[in-house]
């Protein structure tokens, strides 16, 4: 596995460019009357029948009456197409996992987060590839910012299709790192909210006291937009003018050595420019038991996957692939008493996130080890996403740095739990600020 090296590109106009669909963009135009449902609709299958190909970002589209029913559509997401991740039961389209034991398999009804977004209007054009139930065994899925890059895991296909600008939203989910660490890879905005802030009924449990819904889109006020509308709640705010008043932690984890040093200098170049915006910046150690807690999330994960998907692991073994195979063989020699250990790991893990908070309005941190490895074997490392899945803190990843050689480099801003709104906004600074430069 290659690991990228090279400095951080910093002036105009070789920053990484964001995704090329905007959400607001079509929003306002459907609003406005200038565009219509049913033309986003068909230039969103346009995009993909164009885009798609070398990619494989998608699994099926969908049938033609479900696009006909939503290009009828009247609410505020109305000609905003939305690609799946396959993991989100869809009533008029089968729903596999990333898994031959569920081939050909059709729910009867839609996943919660589905069916919330097409009540506001959005048409669900299709579903995203998944590793295997959300695991580690790798898609075809290639990343668009260079096809020999993997484009991560375990939310490959919609990471890849927003990156590709084929739709301007798409669902995701993460258990580990699996939607913060692909749009770091990929370039694109992504939001892991506050745990169970979106709903995780009818989306295939891995583990059910980790797996967090999350969403992907060009930019972070996109993702504003799209979570405010879907859930009703006030999560997309007016743009901050700038970072007066903010403080701002610069978190330093006991992993960070093995951070790569572009990675490290896109973080300190995102952190300079919000100090130049006026906000304050201050160093955050990370506590002992948030470091120990990290260390734990295995376990945890392992353990409920071993309950979740029982049937399948004493049923279909053959029919496994090779990782989540071994995740589970490895998780079934652990101890009741070893996941409880765990679980008190966590909770006071929770108890010292929530500390932080106190003398930071966010933190700041890498969205990956680095950029995108040169390889389709393996979908990187969850090393900096998982502690905060385990906390269940709001976390949103800004793209828009990059390596000398053009690969993305995102930025995580994390807030405290349920302050999710406070996360979109100042990751929406930030990107209005990179998008200045």
């Amino acid at each position: 596995m290659t690991r990228q090296s090279s400095k951080v590109i910093r002036p105009m106009p070789n920053r990484h460019p964001i995704a090329a669909t905007s959400l607001e963009d079509i929003v306002e135009a459907v609003a406005s009357g200038r565009s219509s449902p049913a033309r986003e609709i068909e230039a969103a299958q346009e995009r993909i029948a164009e885009a798609d190909g070398p990619i494989g970002a998608f699994l099926r589209t969908a049938p033609r009456d479900s696009l006909v029913a939503a290009s009828a559509q009247t609410g505020p997401l109305a000609g905003v197409a939305v690609g799946v991740k396959d993991i989100y039961d869809t009533r008029d389209m089968t729903t596999e996992h990333g898994s031959p034991i569920y081939r050909n398999h059709r729910p009867v009804a839609d996943a919660a987060l589905v069916s919330m977004a097409r009540l506001v209007g959005a048409a669900i054009i299709g579903k995203t590839t998944t590793t295997e139930f959300a695991s580690l065994d790798p898609t075809p899925t290639r990343n668009p910012r260079n096809l020999d890059h993997t484009p991560g895991g375990s939310s490959s296909g919609s990471a890849a299709a927003v990156a590709a600008g084929m739709v301007p939203l798409a669902f995701g989910s993460q258990t580990g790192g699996s939607v913060i660490r692909p749009a770091s890879f990929c370039g694109v905005a992504g939001f892991k909210p506050s745990f169970r802030l979106l709903p995780t009924v009818g989306m295939k449990t891995f583990s059910y006291t980790l797996d967090t819904a999350g969403l992907f889109a060009a930019t972070a006020m996109d993702l504003a937009l799209a979570a405010s509308l879907i859930t009703r709640r006030e999560l997309a705010p007016a743009r901050l003018p700038d970072a007066a008043g903010l403080t701002i932690g610069l978190y330093r984890s006991t992993v960070d050595i093995e951070v790569e040093p572009a990675m490290l200098e896109a973080v300190a170049e995102a952190a300079g420019l919000l100090e130049r915006a006026g906000a304050r910046l201050v160093e955050v150690e990370e506590p002992a038991a948030l470091a120990s807690a990290r260390d734990w999330h295995g376990a945890i994960q392992g353990f409920e996957a071993v309950m979740a998907l029982s049937d399948e692991f004493h049923h279909h073994r053959s029919e496994l692939g090779p990782k989540v195979l071994a995740v589970l063989e490895q998780a079934a020699t652990l101890a009741p008493s070893t996941y409880d250990e765990a679980r008190r790991a966590a909770r006071i893990a929770r108890k010292a996130a929530s500390s932080l908070f106190e003398t930071v309005d966010v933190l700041l941190a890498p969205s990956a080890l680095g950029a995108a490895p040169v390889t389709l074997a393996s979908t990187g490392d969850a090393q900096m996403n998982k502690l905060w899945t385990l906390t269940g803190n709001p976390v949103v990843s800004v793209p828009g740095l990059a390596t000398a050689d053009g690969l993305p480099l995102g930025v995580s801003v994390i807030a405290r739990f349920g302050r999710d709104d406070r996360a979109l906004a100042v990751a929406g600074l930030l990107q209005d600020i990179l998008a200045r430069q």
